[in-house]
């Protein structure tokens, strides 16, 4: 503990807080079992193609393109979840005292926790999203066979290796999309003595619904929409009409845009100033 402080505060949290890894884990379960009964149905679809190219990828691709999506929102609740109850938890049952007793700084603390929503749940989401992937792709491959058809055409549009580096992308860039609101949900879980979930949502609540009385304007609520939605907007293409949203190709990242967002630095620099306010308030306050 004492040459590698933050290498185990991460794996402390990870030995407190099962749900930042079996929540993603069960739920992969569950898509993963409910994509291979679809597999039953494959060799019909693949026998009825259509023949316009693009239509013709959509219908072999999304099978294994609606996977990931229940796994990563489930790795994304968990990030909500943890960052709001990572600094709360130990106050409310006082083991904020224990570990103050140690030689790990409050920094220290503060930025293991926020490794989780920034770092541990991401990667978590996408092994298990690319070894589900994987082995929907060889489980298709041999249900095809075994019906007589040739597998080729699955592996040509399905496009493993460049599929993995747009999801890579797209994982980066909801991690510091999102950065502020991790780090606003942090600030509360070290500053707020009850119902820490409350703070997070009647706040912002209040004020668009107030806005809107008073004002008849919805620059909040807008704001808090493109917080949520925007890094979609900002980081990918628009979708065309024959991609039915799916999002496998190069063209499709607009990594520029993205770095050059205002809301993107907006969002980050707010993210630092939270954490750095957590860690404040993690130094001088007591258990509840």
């Amino acid at each position: 503990m004492k040459n590698r402080p933050m290498y185990w505060s991460v794996w402390r949290e990870l030995w407190e807080s099962r749900s930042i890894y079996l929540a993603p884990l069960i739920v992969t379960a569950v898509v993963l079992f409910a994509t291979l009964i679809s597999t039953i149905s494959l060799p019909r679809r693949m026998r009825n193609l259509p023949a316009d190219p693009a239509k013709r990828h959509v219908a072999i691709v999304k099978h294994f393109n609606m996977a990931p999506a229940p796994i990563m929102a489930t790795t994304f609740l968990v990030a909500i979840f943890y960052s709001l109850d990572a600094l709360y938890s130990e106050r409310r049952d006082r083991s904020i005292l224990f570990w103050k007793s140690l030689p790990v700084s409050d920094l220290t603390t503060v930025l293991s926790k926020a490794s989780i929503p920034f770092f541990v749940l991401p990667m978590i989401g996408l092994a298990l999203v690319l070894t589900t992937q994987r082995i929907l792709l060889f489980v298709s491959s041999w249900v095809l066979l075994t019906r007589g058809i040739n597998p080729a055409a699955l592996w040509a549009e399905f496009r493993y290796p460049q599929e993995a580096l747009v999801m890579i992308y797209g994982l980066t860039v909801h991690v510091l999309w999102f950065a502020p609101m991790y780090g606003w949900l942090m600030l509360l879980s070290a500053g707020v003595r009850r119902a820490p979930f409350l703070w997070a949502v009647l706040p912002p609540f209040a004020l668009s619904a107030g806005e809107r009385i008073v004002f008849g304007s919805s620059y909040i609520s807008s704001l808090l929409k493109y917080r949520f939605m925007g890094a979609m907007a900002e980081a990918f293409a628009p979708y065309k009409p024959n991609s039915a949203g799916i999002i496998d190709r190069f063209d499709q990242l607009t990594p520029a845009r993205f770095l050059t967002a205002p809301g993107l630095w907006i969002g980050l620099a707010l993210a630092a100033i939270f954490l750095a306010a957590a860690v404040r308030l993690r130094r001088y306050r007591e258990p509840i």
